[in-house]
Parts: C-alpha cells; sequence; structure tokens
C-alpha cells in the first residue's frame, strides 16, 4: 500500500482514529473527541461536513498512514523535514490515541489476577499497537543463530534505532547537564514532548512495582532487542549499584513474573551497560544462550547445603545458584559479591583496585526453574592496560571490527548487539570476495582484512579463482558464521578466568577462597 491511497488529511486522521478503535486504543465513544485532538497537533481546520465515524478509509498500515500526515504537515510547514523532528511529531499524533497511564495501570493489575502472563501480554501489546515499538523498523533487524561450542548464540545487527539527525547531536550540546527530564530512564520521562536531542515520550507508560520495599516501574524498551524486552527502573535517579538489595530485587521480580528473565547491567564502566547514571535492570520474556548452559562443575560452599552451586559452561566466569528459598541465594550471592569485591590474583591479572579505583563488580541474573529460583553471577573486571586500553577483560583490538563497544547484559547472556555499520561493510566484502578482489585494499574494508582472510583460509571454496556470482548466498551465511564465532571469541575475552588450565586453577583458587 502507498501513501498515495489517503487523499487529504481528513481521510488519514479518520483511518488513523479507526486503527485506535480496533486496537483498543480508544473506545467508540472517543472517536470525534480523539480526530479533533488530531487535528489539532496537525493545525489542521477539517471541513465543515467530517464525520470522523462515517468517513470511508482505504485498508492502509499505520506506517503508511503516519507518513502521508508527516509529509503533509512538512509540506505546510508545521515540522521541519528530518528524522527527529518527524519522530517527535509522530510520537506526539499517537498519543492522542493512547490510553492514559489511569487506564493502563489498573486494567494490567486486573489482568495480573487472572495469571502475570494476561498482564504483560496486554501491556506488551499496548506497547505495539501505540506505536511506542515501531515493529516495522524492528522487523529491518537483521537476526541469526550461530552455533558455538557454548551452543546456539544469538546475532543481531540492530538497524530498527534510527541514527541521529546532525541537528539533534548540535542541540545536545547546548543543553544544561540538568536538564529536564534528568535521563532517558527518569520517571519524568512519561509524557514528555521531547525535544531534537531526546525523544518524545507520549506513549510511554510505566508500571509502578514495589521491590524490596522501594518504588520501582516497569516500561518496555523501544528497540526490542528480543521479545518482550523490558526496563525496570527505579523512581530514584541514583546510580546503579550491584549489591544485596540487587539481588532481592531480581528475585523478588521474577517472583512476580515467573515467565520472565531479568538480569543488572554491572555497575562500573566499560564491564557496565550504557547508561550508568540511573538504577535499572532489563528483563522479558525470551531464554537466552546462558540461560541453555549447562554447569561444567559442581560447587559446595560450607553452611549452604540447601543451595545448588556451580560454574557454568559459558565462555565468561559464571557461578550459578538455585534453590526455592529466595533468602539463602541472596545470603550466598552477597557473600560471593563481598568477597569478589576484594579479591585479587595477579597470576591472571585480577587486581580488586588501583589506587583507590575499584575494579570488581558482578553481572547478575535471575529466572524461575519451576518452583526454584535461579541467580547467575557473572564476575567482572574493568582493569585497562598499555596493550589494552579499553579493557584487559574486553573485546580485544583484534575483534573490534566486529565488536568494540561495552559487553553489557544482554550479551553477556549470549545475544551479541552489533553495530549497524556491520550491515554495508559485510555486502561489500561478500561483493569483493566474489568479484575475486583483495579486501586488503579496499580501504572501508581494510579492518576486516586479516579476519577476511582466515574466513577464506577455512573456506577455500571462496578463493577468488573458484567462486563465482552463484555462490552469493553460499557466501553470506558463512560470513555470518563467522561473525557468530568472533562473539564467541568476544565473550571469552571477557572471561577472568579463560577456560583452560592457568584460569581454571584461578577459577578455583576464588571459590576456595570463599570457605
Amino acid at each position: 500500500m502507498s501513501e498515495a491511497q489517503f487523499v487529504d488529511v481528513e481521510t488519514a486522521v479518520a483511518w488513523l482514529v479507526g486503527y485506535g478503535v480496533e486496537r483498543g486504543l480508544i473506545s467508540r465513544e472517543e472517536q470525534t473527541y480523539s480526530a479533533n485532538l488530531l487535528f489539532d497537533v496537525l493545525r489542521f481546520e477539517p471541513d465543515s461536513l467530517f464525520d470522523v465515524e462515517k468517513r470511508e478509509t482505504p485498508e492502509s498500515s499505520l506506517e503508511e498512514a503516519l507518513a502521508f500526515l508527516l509529509d503533509d504537515a512538512v509540506r505546510r510547514g508545521v515540522i521541519e523535514d528530518g528524522i527527529a523532528s518527524r519522530d517527535l511529531f509522530d510520537t506526539r499524533l499517537m498519543g492522542c490515541i493512547t490510553p492514559r497511564p489511569g487506564q493502563v495501570i489498573p486494567t494490567f493489575w486486573q489482568l495480573y489476577e487472572d495469571g502475570p502472563e494476561k498482564a504483560t501480554d496486554y501491556f506488551y501489546k499496548l506497547a505495539l499497537d501505540s506505536d511506542y515499538i515501531r515493529s516495522y523498523r524492528i522487523a529491518r533487524d537483521r537476526k541469526w543463530v550461530t552455533n558455538t561450542r557454548y551452543g546456539d548464540l544469538d546475532i543481531t545487527i540492530n538497524l530498527s534505532k534510527p541514527e541521529k539527525d546532525p541537528r539533534a547531536i548540535a542541540a545536545a550540546l547546548d543543553r544544561k547537564s540538568d536538564s529536564y527530564p534528568r535521563c532517558l530512564l527518569c520517571r519524568q520521562s512519561e509524557g514528555y514532548a521531547g525535544r531534537l536531542d531526546y525523544p518524545a515520550r507520549q506513549t510511554i507508560r510505566l508500571i509502578p512495582l514495589e521491590l524490596a520495599g522501594e518504588r520501582w516501574f516497569m516500561q518496555y524498551s523501544p528497540y526490542v532487542y528480543y521479545n518482550e524486552h523490558c526496563i525496570v527502573l527505579s523512581e530514584k535517579h541514583v546510580p546503579m549499584r550491584i549489591d544485596r538489595v540487587t539481588f532481592e530485587r531480581l528475585l523478588q521480580f521474577v517472583w512476580m513474573f515467573p515467565h520472565y528473565t531479568i538480569g543488572s547491567n554491572a555497575d562500573l564502566p566499560i564491564v557496565g551497560g550504557s547508561i550508568l547514571t540511573h538504577e535499572h535492570y532489563q528483563g522479558g520474556r525470551y531464554t537466552f544462550a546462558m540461560a541453555r548452559a549447562g554447569i561444567r562443575r559442581k560447587l559446595s560452599f560450607p553452611g549452604f547445603a540447601d543451595v545448588a552451586a556451580g560454574i557454568v559452561e559459558w565462555p565468561m566466569s559464571v557461578i550459578r545458584l538455585r534453590s526455592a528459598n529466595q533468602e539463602r541465594i541472596v545470603e550466598l550471592a552477597d557473600r560471593i559479591l563481598s568477597a569478589w569485591r576484594g579479591y585479587s590474583d595477579e597470576l591472571v591479572g585480577v587486581l580488586a583496585e588501583t589506587d583507590g579505583t575499584p575494579h570488581n563488580t558482578i553481572t547478575p541474573i535471575a529466572r524461575r526453574r519451576g518452583d526454584d529460583y535461579e541467580l547467575d553471577l557473572v564476575l567482572r573486571n574493568n582493569r585497562t592496560s598499555e596493550e589494552h586500553p579499553l579493557g584487559i577483560f574486553h573485546p580485544h583490538a583484534e575483534l573490534h571490527h566486529i565488536k568494540k563497544e561495552n559487553i553489557g547484559l544482554i550479551e553477556v547472556m549470549g545475544l551479541a548487539v552489533l553495530p549497524a555499520r556491520l550491515l554495508s561493510e559485510m555486502e561489500r566484502l561478500e561483493a569483493g570476495i566474489l568479484a575475486g578482489r583483495d579486501v586488503a585494499e579496499v580501504p572501508e574494508l581494510a579492518a576486516h582484512a586479516e579476519w577476511a582472510a582466515g574466513v577464506l583460509a577455512r573456506h577455500p571454496e571462496f578463493e577468488p579463482d573458484r567462486v563465482t556470482p552463484d555462490d552469493a548466498d553460499a557466501l553470506g551465511a558463512v560470513i555470518r558464521e563467522e561473525i557468530g564465532l568472533v562473539f564467541s571469541q568476544v565473550l571469552e575475552q571477557c572471561a577472568v578466568f579463560a577456560d583452560d588450565d592457568e584460569g581454571n586453577a584461578a577459577f578455583a583458587r576464588f571459590v576456595a577462597s570463599l570457605s
């Protein structure tokens, strides 16, 4: 369908109102009211004979209807053209037909009485239908699975997060550090109109929760790296912190929502996530590769016979705790965290601090296993060195052509979120190989040259004198597989205790220190 199907603004508005009724965002009694809200935002005066309930509308999609209204608003000078301006405006339009928080919250908890899944099903559908999650953008993401020695790892190249508008970048430079809202995760964002350097949030909805006696909120991520990707955020704008209460909150959350996994980014730079200034967790209805991983070696801790423990068969250094008793898991997890905070082992480059700057922390992940609770504790260290200025336990330079960014919670669990640049680079790389070109001689591909040579060495069927254009699909599959294998190497390099004789001995020394 094309936007040409909409002959005028009134028809597009009528379509949008009808969409809101069909999806349960507004009631039939709210059609005229909602249409007038939309006309106000559009700065458009409808014809005197316009009746939203009687207007015939074409078959179309939400993306097409919004595109028509955005293009019209640009033509009439209501908004400037540009990614940021258009995203601000279409969110404002959708806000006109999105139910208010006072309607959403009671509905959520009423459905929760019939089961947590019914409540989250409703809430997630609302996020999709209101266009808070732009599903037509998410569909552009590239996703595949690579089999490795650690099982199937999920690989994604995220294309749904729009590139920043140059004007938005310039606007950000002029903003004060104490601007409103304070950050993207602050509750102040709910209903905020946005600005060029800050996304509009008229369609975001938050569900209040009580975790460890404090007020928190649940919302969904607009970029959906995995199914029902939710964010659980503190009411307070306080920095990320991993401590005993963190474990309590995570286990309480999976008690409330047993069909969800939840975890926290670490609380130190390099090994933490992209936002360290506001305490938050990430969860969702998804089984990550880490959750499918078995136990490499069983552990036992004196005084905790009721908590099953073990080292996970995973590229990073992970201790798994399992018990039907939340408090016992929390107590043991807190003991492990306290010991790890102050632990050093110079033989494998692990130092607890340098000149008073701490290096050790944990990335925790909680889930349910029937009546049991399971908590994975991923040991992290953020030291840097002259050889590895971005981090010793961070992707090393030879892998930066694929992944240079911080390895946060999502990647730790086995889902690679790779930069959008990779898509075009891999397409050019495949084209170069098919054309028999030397990748090292292509400036924009030079960073991939050594890796590409290794790929061709492992797959001689694609060497220049043998490859043909008919091999394009097979070559693409090999490139994707090799990218996934690089991701497994990335995770291995982030392990504080490598899975070799030296690393296993070091891991054993740490476990022994806990006794």
